[in-house]
């Protein structure tokens, strides 16, 4: 066989053993290794035309275009099978990876308390360690529990002061836990001592400091000889275990359920911040429960959580407790 038949013989052996071997390759490793030993610098290809050197000039060109024509139809091989490998490589990685949004996940991940939760509990339970026992009330009111019993009259200012969601029947949103005490000394004769934590609701625009819906804790306590300074001590005691050694007065106001009253400050930032008011709870208020106020006296002491919370914690705005933002949420 002469040099140009052997030439031209190597090259359709080379054709149909490159054609099953492209056919065959499971990925692109195995191409691109296809690739290089068959176009590369000392791939079969560039072996087979480098002996073209013992062959005459006229068969050269022949075997050269048989050559070319052979690189062009492996190029096309090889990038056929690529497109099938990397299409089919896809097809699976989507099977495998594929999430049945249906199925039950396999672990929950843990959670933690909302900062309004862990501040009402932390408050709780400083009272409950001064003794007081925690006792809670409907959040849907009558006027009487929630306005008349507390020694507010129908046509008394201090109505106005708490802008009330009316219901039907004369049912309202309680604008206050203090119904919780009404509640509790019908049912229980003193001494009292109770905490009463509790969602309230008020026709407040929303701001920065304000909500329509937040958390109060309702203090009470009806004893024989109890006076104001034991309104201080309590307050003071549980002011001092709650934020540590802050500045804390006591400024004269006005509740009417209360007499005297006071609102307490803490200083918080270089300023005065009101966090509760407090008071003696007035006579009226215990006749109309049937107790004689000339033996029996009290008093009671309220405060926002919301408040405490944003103090406590340094929150700038009351709104970022109620959006549900994990990013917020889970510095706490």
């Amino acid at each position: 066989m002469s040099s140009f038949d052997q030439l031209i013989s190597e090259l359709e052996l080379l054709e149909a053993d490159a054609a099953k071997d492209i056919a065959e390759a499971i990925d692109v490793e195995a191409l691109e290794n296809l690739r290089v030993g068959l176009l590369g610098k000392k791939g079969r290809v560039s072996l087979v035309l480098a002996s073209m050197g013992k062959l005459s000039g006229e068969e050269r060109p022949k075997v050269g275009q048989r050559a070319n024509l052979l690189k062009r139809q492996l190029q096309e091989l090889l990038t056929e099978r690529l497109d099938k490998v990397k299409s089919l490589a896809l097809k699976n990685r989507l099977v495998e990876e594929s999430i049945d949004i249906t199925y039950p996940p396999s672990g929950v991940p843990f959670g933690h308390r909302h900062p309004l939760i862990s501040t009402s509990e932390k408050i709780v339970d400083l009272f409950c360690g001064l003794g007081y026992q925690v006792s809670e009330g409907p959040e849907i009111e009558t006027d009487y529990y929630n306005f008349s019993a507390l020694n507010i009259p129908e046509d008394h200012p201090a109505r106005d002061m708490q802008d009330t969601f009316y219901l039907r029947n004369n049912l309202l949103l309680r604008t206050h836990t203090s119904p919780v005490q009404i509640r509790y000394l019908e049912e229980n004769p003193p001494p009292v001592r109770i905490v009463a934590p509790g969602r309230v609701y008020r026709r407040d625009a929303v701001d920065a400091t304000h909500s329509p819906v937040f958390h109060q804790v309702e203090v009470l306590s009806i004893d024989e000889g109890l006076d104001f300074s034991h309104l201080r001590g309590t307050v003071m005691a549980f002011l001092k275990s709650f934020f540590g050694d802050l500045p804390v007065r006591f400024r004269a106001s006005y509740f009417p359920f209360t007499e005297p009253s006071a609102e307490v400050d803490v200083k918080w930032r270089g300023r005065w911040l009101e966090v509760m008011g407090c008071g003696m709870v007035d006579p009226a208020v215990l006749n109309g429960l049937g107790l004689d106020p000339e033996r029996w006296s009290g008093f009671a002491a309220g405060l926002g959580v919301e408040r405490f919370c944003m103090v406590r914690h340094e929150i700038d705005d009351i709104r970022r407790l109620y959006t549900s933002d994990l990013r917020f949420l889970e510095q706490f």
